[in-house]
């Protein structure tokens, strides 16, 4: 039996009181049979759209009424009732042309992409599963309902929904649908860029999301072309024991579910294959986190990532293998270039990188262990690592005289001698040195990328 959540159960009983056959279907019961919560509960019934907002009234609205769609809003909460259809041909690959209403809930299902999404459930929790989709979530199998080809070229995104649905919740996809997933993988670039970008989220945020990347390269190289260079591509580097896509999942399989650190360790090494050589010491991949930014940086903006999203991976992958002492000005100096957050998302990817290496390498993880050690302890002190800790602020400067770009370059001159020790963040010391910045002939602009001294 699946409990259905009250602001659901007086949807799909209104609709019953009335006359009407009414289900929750696809993802919250597939979920619900896992023991998962689901995000939200769609519905399908066999009234039609108008007789959906006939019967709620000022309770629904109209969202998607060419296919069948009114969104009902119960005790606070939303859901999503569509009227039993079949769906005509896809000629955009994504949308049906058509939809024709109908009154059966087999032929509604049978419409859906896999089997562990055909599924439904009553208000009193008892379940129709025309196709299996319980046994197939029990085994671990995806399996496409009808023909698997048919049913991924309707609408190609449903590769990438199999894989991430793969990753997220541990399936493997039976032979056919293995098929499918991989001889329709080429109407992939017909789908938005946004719509990829979701999946491809999904998918890396799973847990068995480095085993599906493994499986399946082809198929994900088929939207991240840049990826493909690197299966395969041998580093001839006693560092390493596995090439530069197996290194990549090795570090992917050690890392925490973050979604931005997650796009970081997959990208942090894509620009090995353009920087590689060799010579008699073996191989050498100089240079490569600045590429592998780069094209960090353009996958990020073809896919559409928003800005910070964007600049947070690409600062990862390009500090991924510059060195941070591990001292207490090294650690304040990495604190100010990147700020918590991001150094704590750094040293997450540091960590996962080293253990994708050979094993003799993997010692590194105590230097990591010590770096976070200080990162605790300077954040336990109240350090001061960014303009807005520094004792003193622009009104300060501008008070003494300063101006212009002149005052931002002092107030960065302040904070360094901070981070670095050289002055205490009090008030009248900083003040003081500010007055000798301001008699001295030049005021040092301290550059945004990280120094090592």
């Amino acid at each position: 039996m699946i409990e259905i959540p009250e602001y659901a159960a007086q949807v799909l009983r209104t609709l019953e009181s009335n006359g009407f056959e009414a289900w929750c279907v696809g993802g919250c019961v597939r979920d619900s049979l896992l023991g998962r919560t689901p995000q939200d509960w769609d519905a399908a019934t066999s009234a039609l759209p108008e007789q959906v907002l006939e019967l709620f009234g000022a309770q629904a609205r109209p969202t998607g009424l060419r296919h069948g769609t009114v969104t009902v809003r119960s005790s606070g909460q939303s859901i999503e009732v569509t009227t039993f259809r079949t769906d005509g041909t896809y000629r955009d690959g994504r949308r049906p042309d058509s939809v024709t209403f109908t009154r059966s809930l087999r032929e509604d299902l049978s419409r859906r992409d896999f089997t562990v999404n055909a599924m439904a459930a009553d208000v009193r929790g008892a379940l129709s599963d025309p196709f299996g989709g319980r046994d197939d979530l029990r085994a671990g199998t995806l399996r496409c309902v009808g023909r698997a080809e048919d049913r991924l070229a309707e609408d190609a995104l449903r590769i990438l929904r199999g894989l991430r649905f793969c990753a997220v919740l541990g399936l493997s996809a039976e032979p056919e649908t293995d098929r499918g997933l991989r001889s329709c993988r080429s109407l992939l670039n017909r789908i938005a860029a946004e719509r990829v970008r979701a999946e491809l989220d999904g998918l890396l945020c799973g847990p068995a999301a480095a085993r599906v990347l493994r499986a399946y390269p082809e198929v994900v190289g088929t939207v991240l072309p840049e990826l493909l260079p690197m299966v395969g591509f041998e580093q001839c580097s006693r560092y390493h024991c596995y090439d530069v896509w197996e290194h990549t999942l090795h570090a992917l399989e050690n890392t925490p579910p973050d979604r931005l650190v997650r796009w970081a360790v997959l990208l942090h090494d894509a620009g090995k294959p353009r920087c590689f050589t060799q010579d008699e010491r073996g191989g050498h991949f100089y240079g490569h986190p600045a590429v592998s930014a780069q094209m960090a940086d353009g996958i990020m903006e073809r896919l559409r990532f928003d800005a910070a999203s964007r600049q947070a991976v690409v600062t990862l992958v390009e500090w991924h293998d510059r060195d941070i002492p591990r001292t207490e000005k090294g650690v304040r100096r990495a604190l100010m270039r990147l700020g918590e957050t991001r150094l704590r998302q750094l040293l997450a990817v540091k960590r996962a990188d080293n253990l994708g290496q050979a094993p003799e390498y993997r010692g590194r993880q105590t230097e990591l262990d010590r770096g976070e050690e200080i990162l605790e302890e300077l954040l336990r002190e109240n350090a001061c690592f960014s303009l807005r800790d520094l004792a003193v602020n622009g009104r300060d400067l501008l008070a003494l005289g300063f101006h212009g770009p002149e005052l931002g370059a002092a107030l960065e001159r302040l904070l360094l001698a901070v981070v670095d020790g050289e002055a205490p963040n009090e008030r009248a010391r900083l003040l003081k040195m500010a007055k000798l910045l301001k008699d001295a002939p030049d005021i040092r602009v301290i550059d945004r990328k990280y120094e090592q001294k």
